[in-house]
């Protein structure tokens, strides 16, 4: 199996509930250095993507290019569309789910989050993550306008992203079809997310598909708390970690992304 270790690399508090345009601050970065042991004993690059916040703070870039030139990690990056130049008067509390914005503006956003990265850490990232994973058909239309190749946004078994497919969509990567211009099928690489037994979510598919809109997105929301396990250490305890390699390994699975 490959393994792919990815951290979203954002401003403090964000788990307070509240999305300000000017966040506390981005102090937190410099912790990334307790996850040193990664590249350092086990040889594993991570990669980190980065929202506009952490790029436009020189502390937080210095931190992160030691990473990039110490232990080579990839830099990609991470849209915040709440806290992210430019900004419109929207009729919606924050965070306005990505469907919602107009696109011209989510466009802007990406465009400012891009440049300032490239400004903050002189890469061009290729990598991407939409926050809250809140990315449906305008998100995945504008990845390849702005060179990205691989996003990772896409959460199974949930109801995080705005397109209700991605329910049922695979564990391991997968490619979204023709995007963009060119033509050129984008790679998207979903966290890990499985059931604890297989063949359940298609079940829940099916009884959602059944119940009214609400009940039915209850349901999926409940069936995440219940018959789900995964691999990102910030949401499950050691044991679904370690149950979730076990049964993604049972089954075939090629890719762990952490």
């Amino acid at each position: 199996m490959k393994l792919v270790i990815s951290i979203d690399v954002e401003e403090e508090g964000l788990f307070s509930g509240l999305y300000p345009r000017t966040p506390p601050g981005v102090t937190n970065v410099r912790e990334l250095s307790r996850l040193s042991f990664i590249p350092r004993d086990f040889g594993l690059p991570l990669t980190l993507l980065v929202t506009y916040q952490v790029a436009r703070d020189p502390a937080a870039c210095r931190v992160l290019a030691e990473w990039r030139d110490r232990y080579g990690a990839e830099i990609g990056a991470h849209l915040h569309h709440w806290n992210t130049p430019p900004f419109a008067a929207l009729p919606d509390p924050e965070p306005v789910r990505s469907e919602k914005l107009p696109r011209p503006l989510l466009r802007d956003k990406f465009a400012s989050l891009l440049s300032q990265v490239r400004a903050g850490l002189t890469v061009t990232p290729r990598s991407f993550r939409m926050g809250r994973f809140d990315a449906g058909p305008q998100v995945f239309s504008l990845l390849r306008e702005f060179g990205l190749e691989v996003d990772s946004s896409v959460a199974p078994l949930t109801r995080k992203n705005p397109d209700p497919r991605f329910f049922l969509a695979p564990a391991d990567p997968f490619f979204l079809g023709d995007l963009g211009p060119e033509g050129k099928p984008l790679l998207e690489v979903p966290i890990t997310l499985v059931p604890v037994v297989a063949g359940t979510p298609e079940l829940i598919e099916r009884l959602a598909a059944m119940a009214p809109p609400t009940w039915g997105d209850r349901l999926r929301n409940l069936y995440w708390y219940g018959g789900v396990a995964g691999v990102q250490p910030a949401i499950y305890p050691l044991v679904s970690l370690k149950l979730a390699v076990y049964l993604h390994r049972r089954r075939g699975g090629r890719v762990l992304t952490l």
